[in-house]
């Protein structure tokens, strides 16, 4: 299960109806309720593309990774394998990144 993504707009408004439904909770609140669902659907989905993008990511890097490292492996020269070796510590560099982004 993913967090939910909720704009700064969708807190206030989303505050704002449950003090509505509080003050009205001996009334009709299935409105309010309405709402209040459909400001949580569009959060979900905005939390669950954000946590499929980190993952496409993070396996992009991950695939760097692995080749780079198979570069510096099969490098036949010296200055090859120095190339190799540099580009292996930014693929580094960028896996910690994304895996840094995470939540």
């Amino acid at each position: 299960m993913t967090t939910p993504v909720y704009t700064r707009s969708e807190k206030a408004q989303r505050a704002r109806l449950l003090l509505k439904g509080a003050k009205n909770c001996s009334g009709d609140v299935s409105r309010i309720e309405a709402q209040i669902e459909r400001i949580d659907q569009a959060a979900a989905d905005r939390g669950r593309r954000e946590h499929e993008a980190h993952a496409r990511r993070l396996n992009e890097a991950k695939d760097a990774l692995a080749a780079a490292r198979v570069a510096e492996r099969t490098a036949t020269s010296r200055e090859e394998r120095q190339r190799a070796k540099g580009e292996r510590r930014e693929a580094e560099k960028r896996l910690r990144a994304v895996e840094r982004a995470a939540r």
